[in-house]
C-alpha cells in the first residue's frame, strides 16, 4: 500500500497539541461566559449558505469557497448553489430575517463558530483561511438606543480583563464624525470611500504616503495634510471631543453628540477611562457602519493590531426583509488572537487542567478496585483517568508527569489488604497513606497543595 505524506494545506494549518487546545478552549470559555453574563443568547448557523445570501452584502466572490464533491450528482443542490460562510454577520442577517416572528426584540445573540475566507494566508500576521470568530450583536426593530452602543465596550472590557493579557484600550469613533469631516474638507461624494480607505491606514503607513494618496483622491495638498494631521494626532478623549466641538458641519455635530452620550454611558457601565479613548484614526473600512465604531488593541503590543472590532449599523437585513433592523456588534477573531498571544507569550498557564488525578494499576487482579476508586473520585467532581495498560509503576508515573497529572492514586496487594491507599502529590513528590474511606478528602487536599500559584 502506497503511503500518503501527512501534510496540511496552507491557511488551514491551525492544529494544536492537546495543551494548546486546552488553552484555546479556555479562551472560548472566558468569551462565552462574559457574553452570557450580559444576557446574550447563543445561536449557530450552518457552515454553508446559499451563494446569493453570501454575496448579498458585497461579499468578495474570489474569497468565498464554493461547495463541491469529488464525485457529485447533477441534482446536488448544495454543490451547485452552496458556499462556506466567510463571516458571521451575513448569516446573522439571514437568520433574523427568516425568524423575525419567533425572536424577542431587542435580539441579543452571540455566535462562536468557524468561518472560511480565501485570503492569502500569512501565519506571521495571524491570517488564515479557516478561523474562529466570536461575535455579539444587539438588534432591534426600527430604532436602537445609544445605550446598546455603550454596552458593547462594557462587554469587551469584561472579556479582556478576565483574559488577563495585559493593558488594552478600546478605541471608539463615529462614522458620522468621519463623513462630516470629509464634507468639512470638501471631499467629493464619489471619492469618500477611497479617502476613508486611505485614512484607515494612518497607523500602518508613513504620513507622506497617506497625504500623497489623499491628493491623488482629489484633495489639494494643504487640506490633505491638515486632514491627515487631524486624524493621526494622539489626544485623550476630552481633548478629542473638544477639538471636534469646533466643527460646524451638521453631520459632524450629530456624530460628536452621539460620541459624548456613548462615552458618558460607558463610564456608568463600569468601563474605566484608562481602558478606552475616542480616537479619530479608527475608521473601519466596511461601509455599512453608520454610527459608533470600535477597535481594541493591546497597549504594550500595538504590532498585534486590532484584537476586537465592530460598530453600529442602521439596517442589518435590508437584502432579506422590508423590516428595518438597526443593530450594533463586535467580533473577536479568536484564531488570529490566540496565535498572536501565544507568539508574544501573553497566555498564562492554566491553573486547572482536565489532567488532575491518575489511578495507577499495579496489579491486574484488582482492576475492579481501581475502577471503583476512579468512579468515587469522578462522582466527587475530580477529573480522573485510570491507566488501563500493563506497565511498570515508574513508566505509569512518567506518563502521568508528561501528561500533567497532579496527583497519583497508588494501591497494591498490601494497601488493599489494609483498606488503605497511597496518595502521591506529583508536584512535590510527597506520598501519604490514608484509609480508603478518606480517599476523596485526601485527593482533594493533595490537589489543593499542588495548585499552581498565580
Amino acid at each position: 500500500m502506497q503511503k500518503v505524506k501527512p501534510a496540511l494545506l496552507r491557511g488551514f494549518d491551525q492544529e494544536y497539541l492537546p495543551h494548546e487546545q486546552l488553552q484555546f478552549n479556555h479562551l472560548v470559555d472566558v468569551i462565552r461566559r462574559n457574553f452570557e453574563l450580559y444576557g446574550f443568547l447563543p445561536i449557530e448557523t450552518p457552515s454553508a449558505e446559499r451563494r446569493e445570501v453570501l454575496t448579498s452584502k458585497g461579499g468578495v466572490e474570489k474569497e468565498i469557497y464554493a461547495l463541491t464533491r469529488l464525485a457529485e450528482a447533477d441534482d446536488d443542490e448544495a454543490a451547485t448553489k452552496g458556499a462556506l460562510r466567510f463571516d458571521l454577520t451575513v448569516p446573522l442577517a439571514r437568520y433574523v430575517a427568516m425568524r423575525e416572528r419567533e425572536l424577542a426584540f431587542p435580539f441579543r445573540r452571540y455566535q462562536i463558530q468557524r468561518v472560511w475566507r480565501g485570503e492569502t494566508p500569512q501565519a506571521r500576521k495571524g491570517r488564515f483561511r479557516e478561523f474562529y470568530q466570536c461575535d455579539i450583536d444587539i438588534i432591534n426593530r426600527e430604532k436602537l438606543s445609544y445605550l446598546a452602543e455603550a454596552e458593547i465596550p462594557s462587554v469587551v472590557y469584561s472579556v479582556f480583563r478576565e483574559m488577563a493579557i495585559g493593558e488594552f484600550r478600546i478605541r471608539i469613533n463615529n462614522r458620522k464624525v468621519l463623513k462630516g469631516l470629509l464634507q468639512e474638507f470638501r471631499v467629493p461624494e464619489d471619492k469618500s470611500a477611497e479617502v476613508l480607505r486611505t485614512l484607515d491606514k494612518v497607523e500602518k503607513e508613513e504620513a507622506a504616503r497617506i497625504v500623497e494618496e489623499l491628493v491623488r483622491a482629489g484633495l489639494p495638498n494643504a487640506p490633505a495634510t491638515r486632514l491627515y494631521q487631524l486624524i493621526a494626532a494622539k489626544r485623550d478623549t476630552r481633548e478629542t471631543l473638544a477639538e471636534l466641538g469646533e466643527m460646524r458641519n451638521e453631520l459632524c455635530v450629530q456624530g460628536v453628540e452621539e460620541l459624548r452620550k456613548v462615552v458618558e454611558a460607558m463610564g456608568q457601565l463600569g468601563v474605566p477611562q484608562a481602558a478606552f479613548a475616542v480616537d479619530l484614526s479608527v475608521v473601519r473600512g466596511l461601509d455599512y457602519y453608520t454610527g459608533t465604531i470600535y477597535e481594541t488593541r493591546l497597549v504594550a503590543h500595538p504590532d498585534i493590531g486590532s484584537i476586537c472590532s465592530g460598530g453600529r449599523y442602521d439596517d442589518l437585513a435590508s437584502y432579506f426583509t422590508e423590516t428595518r433592523l438597526p443593530g450594533v456588534g463586535i467580533s473577536i477573531g479568536l484564531t488570529r488572537l490566540f496565535s498572536k498571544l501565544s507568539e508574544a507569550g501573553l497566555l498564562r498557564p492554566l491553573a486547572r487542567t482536565p489532567a488532575e488525578a491518575i489511578v495507577v494499576t499495579m496489579d491486574g487482579r484488582y482492576l475492579a478496585n481501581y475502577l471503583e476508586i476512579a468512579t468515587r473520585l469522578r462522582a466527587a467532581g475530580i477529573n480522573t483517568e485510570v491507566y488501563l495498560e500493563q506497565a511498570k509503576l515508574k513508566n505509569q508515573l512518567a506518563y502521568a508527569d508528561r501528561k500533567g497529572f497532579r496527583v497519583a492514586v497508588i494501591a497494591g496487594e498490601n494497601e488493599f489488604a489494609e483498606a488503605k491507599v497511597q496518595i502521591k502529590n506529583l508536584t512535590t513528590q510527597e506520598a501519604t497513606v490514608h484509609p480508603m474511606g478518606e480517599l476523596v478528602r485526601a485527593v482533594q487536599a493533595a490537589l489543593n497543595d499542588s495548585t499552581p500559584k498565580a
